[in-house]
């Protein structure tokens, strides 16, 4: 069994910056991949942001250039760290793992973009 808990969600003006945590726990052995995704009220689930296990990185062209993932091998920890976030950023940001090909999913977190 595998637990992903999130944290670092919030209310932030236009312009503001958020970090994002995600920590995994359980029976982690070959971790793929470590991820956020996003859905919004009445949209898709989208990926925001994927590393690897070889640290390549892939973002979509819509958070590209403002949003970074990063990864701690040695905690089995993802983080995103967000900057310039947008209105159109509002969603849940859910933590996605993929533990020798099986995905994991966390409760996610809200991000709120307002002023």
């Amino acid at each position: 069994q595998v637990q992903l808990v999130e944290s670092g969600g919030g209310l932030v003006q236009p312009g503001g910056s958020l970090r994002l945590s995600c920590a995994a726990s359980g029976r982690i052995s070959n971790i793929n991949s470590m991820a956020w995704y996003r859905q919004a009220p009445g949209k898709q689930r989208e990926l925001v942001a994927r590393v690897f296990s070889d640290g390549r990185t892939i973002y979509p062209d819509s958070v590209k250039g403002r949003f970074t993932i990063s990864r701690d091998n040695a905690k089995n920890t993802v983080n995103l760290q967000m900057i310039s976030l947008k209105p159109e950023d509002t969603a849940v940001y859910i933590c996605h793992v993929l533990i020798n090909f099986q995905s994991y999913w966390g409760q996610g977190t809200q991000v709120t973009v307002s002023s």
